[in-house]
């Protein structure tokens, strides 16, 4: 953004909020100013909720100062609810199910009681630029989560406000809703000069912010802009590694128990590929879920399952799992067969689901011990994998008493109790902070590389998609790409082109400059992305603009494409087919 429209809307100053012994918010201040959009990065329980309900007048601080447009929400809060848009955690939180789209827009406009007049032109523009004009008549329960994140956006915007408070808006969103969702809030601060204030523990995502700030357990660790700061994962682990010791931050290798046979069980394949996927079809009355479907994953693989909302990837893994009957073509693991040959198939396989799923009024120990039962395992000794998991010393511990990251390890710990070669991840470190996300992909490198146990993992963060042998990426029930991370980015750019970054500090004029010239534009915070087939031609092209417009300052340079770009261009490019 322009450093000439630096005009402060929200103010936080030495606000502070605590639930009983936990202070969630430790005297945090930052400003944001008029058409920026400033972020609030950090993982679940940083404190970044509290802020937001605070700001917008739905939870009281205990201590400090809050300011939009100069009125102290601490000691009015009513009053600056005319001028916000706020839009709770959770996929449509504030949406009602029973609902149409278009009765559930009616009623946030009975709400605000908006004029007609405001109100059809308002809704006719967001309803376009959120592309929900065709699905009018669908029920909300019936939505997909980026479709129910738009409609909550339409409706948290039917008035137009200056000043938007979205919380976590992303989470649990695939890539390319991901994507519609910023090009409209990037479209918004861009013609409408809209100042918004948003959460999210995507650190990816703080790069399509103007500033941030980091933050943990309930402080401001550091905030600027994402150029200034630089790689905010290594600048998180930095920032709190230097106050604090993290504990497990290195994994020792043991065994998980004391035999030398470590996974090698006699009934087993010894075939290279242990998952063998061929025609596979799944099809709910005339819908079809999964459509012919064809892979083989190696042993010691770790293969990313990626794909928008509904793309099929829960209705594949829970075939492979032996859930789900398959309507058509074949699955083995492990050389079993799914239809065949359930309960071995379930001995074989380790699954962690995305919601913490195990007791949290039980110890450690006494968890594994439960789940030990489950799987008949009838060793009692667990200290292998205890220390493998880093949850040494910790084993009397509730599991409602430790930390997000400490708990996905212990799911990862019961579902690894049978020593199964195969385990399936479901978004496995949604929520986490940097710290536990390394250290739990550490855990997951030790298990497949020196362990050769293969890795099925789902997931919505493109940093951790990286981290994948192979991609199998997923639409309408269709695989449309696969391959290693460099193999899809490549594929990309015969796609779209070369990807062209261009900076600015005269951002707005820039923008407007080249827009009217050059199609295939992105915004990311303060850079705007360009896809090209002839990058020479294209950046000789903008260097001239700029040159005529005397524009002197900016940066423009070829860059690689980021696998969420990626990801966008394979679905665009499947929509088309």
């Amino acid at each position: 953004m322009d450093k000439t429209t630096l005009i402060p809307v929200i103010k936080v100053e030495s606000l502070c909020k605590s639930y009983k012994k936990i202070k969630a918010v430790n005297q945090v201040s930052f400003s944001v100013n008029k058409g920026e959009v400033f972020g609030l990065i950090g993982p679940d329980g940083a404190g970044k909720t509290s802020i937001i309900q605070i700001l917008a007048g739905v939870l009281k601080a205990d201590e400090g100062k809050a300011f939009i447009n100069d009125i102290d929400v601490t000691k009015n809060p009513e009053k600056a609810k005319a001028i916000i848009g706020y839009m709770p955690q959770g996929l449509g939180l504030n949406l009602y199910d029973s609902l149409s789209i278009e009765e559930n827009i009616e009623f946030f406009r009975g709400l605000r009681l908006i004029p007609d007049e405001i109100f059809e032109k308002n809704k006719k523009t967001l309803l376009e630029i959120t592309r929900l004009t065709p699905f009018l008549k669908r029920q909300a329960r019936a939505l997909s989560g980026g479709m129910r994140q738009k409609l909550a956006l339409v409706c948290t915007l039917l008035h137009l406000p200056d000043i938007i408070l979205l919380d976590e808006p992303t989470t649990g969103v695939d890539p390319l809703s991901r994507q519609d969702f910023w090009n409209i809030i990037h479209g918004l601060v861009r013609e409408r000069g809209v100042t918004v204030l948003l959460t999210t523990s995507y650190m990816d995502e703080a790069e399509r912010c103007h500033r941030v700030a980091l933050m943990h357990e309930g402080r401001i660790l550091l905030q600027g802009s994402p150029d200034e700061l630089g790689n905010l994962e290594e600048v998180f682990i930095e920032k709190v590694s230097s106050s604090q010791k993290v504990s497990s931050s290195h994994l020792k290798e043991v065994p998980f128990s004391h035999s030398e046979s470590f996974f090698c069980r006699s009934e087993r394949s010894e075939e290279s590929h242990i998952i063998s996927c061929k025609s596979v079809t799944k099809i709910f009355g005339k819908f079809k879920a999964v459509d012919s479907v064809t892979f083989d994953v190696k042993r010691g693989e770790i293969l990313g399952l990626l794909g928008p909302n509904g793309a099929g990837k829960t209705t594949l893994i829970k075939m492979m799992c032996g859930l789900l009957e398959p309507s058509g073509g074949s699955i083995s693991i492990n050389g079993f067969d799914v239809r065949k040959e359930k309960k071995k198939i379930w001995s074989t396989i380790g699954y962690m689901s995305q919601r913490f799923s195990l007791y949290r009024d039980l110890t450690v120990m006494e968890n594994m011990k439960l789940y030990a039962g489950l799987y008949s395992v009838k060793k009692g000794d667990f200290r292998g994998i205890i220390e493998l998991l880093g949850l040494k010393g910790l084993e009397n511990r509730t599991t409602k008493d430790l930390p997000l990251g400490i708990r996905q390890r212990v799911a990862l710990a019961c579902a690894l109790l049978h020593e199964p070669p195969v385990l399936f991840l479901d978004e496995p470190t949604s929520g986490v902070d940097p710290i536990a996300r390394r250290s739990f992909w550490k855990i997951i490198f030790e298990l497949s590389r020196k362990r050769g146990v293969t890795v099925i993992v789902s997931t919505h963060y493109m940093d951790e998609a990286e981290n994948c042998d192979r991609l199998c990426l997923m639409h309408h029930g269709r695989l449309i790409a696969m391959g290693s991370p460099e193999e899809i980015k490549k594929g990309s750019e015969k796609i779209s082109g070369t990807l062209i970054q261009l900076k600015s500090k005269q951002f707005h004029q820039v923008y407007d400059l080249i827009i009217k010239e050059i199609q295939n534009i992105s915004i990311y915070g303060s850079k705007i992305f360009i896809r090209s087939f002839e990058p020479e031609t294209t950046i000789r092209k903008i260097e001239e603009l700029l040159k005529n417009a005397q524009i002197r300052e900016y940066e423009i340079i070829e860059v690689t494409v980021p696998l969420q770009e990626a990801f966008v261009d394979y679905i665009r490019e499947s929509e088309d087919n």
